[in-house]
This record gives C-alpha cells, sequence and structure tokens, in this order.
C-alpha cells in the first residue's frame, strides 16, 4: 500500500498540492492521500484526490506526536510534535511498518508539502 501524506496552508490551491505530490514522485500506485484530520476536507484536496481517483484518509493530530520523521522543522514540531506534518500522516496512514519512500518536498509558493510512504498497510 502506498499512501501520499500532504501537509498544506489553508489557503492552498489545487495546483500547489498537485506540484508538490509531483516532485514527492506522483499519483501512481496511490492507495490514499492523507492529511491531518481538521484539513481533510480542504476543498482543494478533495479536488486532488478525486483526480487521483484516491480516497482523503484523515489522520488525528494528537497521533503525529509519536512519528519520529526525518525532516524536523522547529515550527512543525512545536505545534504537533513532529518534524513533517507530510511525512507523519503518510506513515501513519499506511500503518506500523510504513516506510518513506519520497521524504516531504514542498510546492514552489511554500504552500503545500507531500511525502510518500509505504507498507503493509494498517
Amino acid at each position: 500500500m502506498r499512501v501520499a501524506g500532504l501537509g498544506f496552508k489553508q489557503d492552498v490551491t489545487l495546483a500547489s498540492l498537485r506540484e508538490a505530490l509531483e516532485a514527492a514522485g506522483g499519483p501512481d500506485g496511490l492507495a490514499a492521500v492523507a492529511t491531518i484530520s481538521d484539513k481533510a476536507d480542504a476543498e482543494a484536496l478533495k479536488q486532488l484526490a478525486c483526480e487521483c481517483g484516491v480516497p482523503v484518509r484523515a489522520v488525528p493530530a494528537d497521533v503525529l506526536a509519536s512519528i519520529h520523521t526525518p525532516t524536523q522543522s522547529e515550527f512543525i514540531v512545536e505545534k504537533f510534535g513532529t518534524g513533517s506534518v507530510a511525512e507523519a500522516v503518510a506513515l501513519a496512514a499506511v500503518g506500523p511498518r510504513a516506510r518513506l519512500i519520497a521524504s516531504r518536498v514542498v510546492s514552489q509558493d511554500r504552500t503545500a508539502t507531500a511525502a510518500i510512504a509505504e507498507g503493509d498497510g494498517p
């Protein structure tokens, strides 16, 4: 199972999410896109999921603090207790034996991040 984790600002566009996903490796083979629960209903995210033909998986914020990520953003560590929302939600959505196959990448406008994890599934 392969899942793209996405972190983004409230004003993100579909184009920015798409750009970040493409930079992380693209949508081929994805089973889902994942993000933090409070952003799972974002219109741009739902549009991206629809384009990719996959569901959106919502990951509760309290789950992120227990996930170590290779990328470490001080701001994200202070806010969520993990270094990268995109990496953490990708890993959480795949399950306990998940591994990152694409570390966090950032869209040019810096409103979206994406990472891809794969594993056996939850």
